[in-house]
């Protein structure tokens, strides 16, 4: 059983406690459910070690009422995840390149009580321009760099997170806060180890 002493801020925690980590991963791995460790989804995507999402969420200091954009739904834990901080006065949308994952996704979602979580097939490195500007965007795969398309669709005291770097060895989890002036501030929070951010602003699928 997974220990959240890494988490601190209390809403986080109690998401959390109230997501069951067990009902979005396949039968075949559901033993390791509450096991820190990223475990395969299929389609060659995994769903995140615990302690990584608790970074990934903390970093971003969600609040109920926040409008969130997610790249890369997964098997949609995440996606749960951040509903339940933000809650149905806030919004949720993930995207999700695979049609496949998407569907299972959405299905998880839905037997969770999360059904009003958006689930969009797209490319995700290019955002989701219809719902801008958000106040956070998540992006749970690795890009050389931050695409610019989700940058421009963040809002003017948003924050991005995403994992940056050339390959599993070298990536860095990676906070943008759009300031006032239109200026990004950086800040980095350790290194982590994603899959890649396929798209038209990401790797390309031959890469």
């Amino acid at each position: 059983m997974v220990r959240w002493s890494y988490l601190k801020e209390p809403n986080i925690i109690e998401a959390f406690r109230k997501v069951p980590r067990h009902e979005f991963i396949p039968n075949s791995v559901r033993s390791y459910a509450y096991s820190d460790q990223p475990l395969s989804i299929g389609r060659g995507q995994t769903i995140s070690a615990p302690s990584m999402v608790a970074i990934m969420m903390e970093s971003l200091d969600l609040s109920p009422g926040l409008r969130v954009l997610e790249i890369g739904a997964g098997a949609g834990y995440n996606a749960a995840l951040v509903a339940e901080v933000v809650g149905r006065k806030g919004e949720v949308v993930t995207v999700e390149r695979v049609k496949e994952l998407a569907e299972f996704a959405e299905e998880n979602l839905n037997k969770t009580g999360y059904g009003w979580v958006r689930v969009i097939v797209s490319d995700g490195s290019l955002g989701y321009a219809e719902g801008s500007p958000w106040d956070r965007i998540l992006v749970t795969a690795c890009s050389p760099e931050i695409p610019k398309p989700l940058v421009k669709q963040l809002k003017v005291g948003g924050k991005l997170g995403a994992p940056v770097g050339g390959d599993y060895m070298f990536q860095t989890w990676t906070v943008a806060e759009k300031m006032e002036n239109g200026e990004i501030a950086i800040t980095q929070h350790g290194g982590c180890s994603f899959v890649p951010l396929i798209g038209e602003c990401g790797w390309r699928q031959e890469d």
